[in-house]
């Protein structure tokens, strides 16, 4: 459900964003190029979703903690350095990962667990390194907008 809700809402913020400008072209990988591309596209989804939500979430949140930050303090800074790290891919990107984060953050904050946030995440990763090129080839004028 986590997945969802960051996921469903996060692809039609995608396509607006495109469509005004304010994200980066993304560029898909082949598919197709080798047997094990999908499973290496997989793989890396789970090694991002463990980097982040390890070190960016519950690192991060059990240091301000010890700091004496408070929560809020505590989540709204998680959030503003997970879409940070994310302003390459644009301001679009930065947008939707400062929501995410602020999402994952009250989760955390909420229930003290990790491994939703990493199923989650890796579910949206999933999404976006396989389902992103699948998408391109079925719907190429839905996803490829004119500069």
């Amino acid at each position: 459900m986590l997945a969802a809700a960051i996921g469903i809402p996060g692809l039609a913020f995608y396509l607006f964003s495109r469509i005004i400008g304010i994200n980066a072209n993304v560029v898909p990988t082949a598919l197709d190029a080798y047997w094990w591309t999908v499973p290496v596209l997989i793989l890396s989804a789970l090694r991002a979703a463990l980097g982040e939500e390890l070190i960016v979430v519950a690192y991060f949140f059990d240091r301000m903690r010890r700091l004496g930050v408070g929560p809020i303090s505590t989540i709204v800074s998680s959030a503003l350095l997970r879409g940070s790290y994310h302003l390459y891919q644009g301001i679009g990107a930065f947008i939707g990962n400062v929501v995410m984060g602020l999402l994952f953050g009250w989760v955390y904050h909420r229930w003290g667990r990790s491994l939703p946030l990493i199923v989650a995440h890796w579910l949206l990763n999933i999404v976006s390194f396989v389902g992103y090129p699948l998408a391109l080839l079925l719907w190429p004028t839905l996803f490829q907008v004119a500069p």
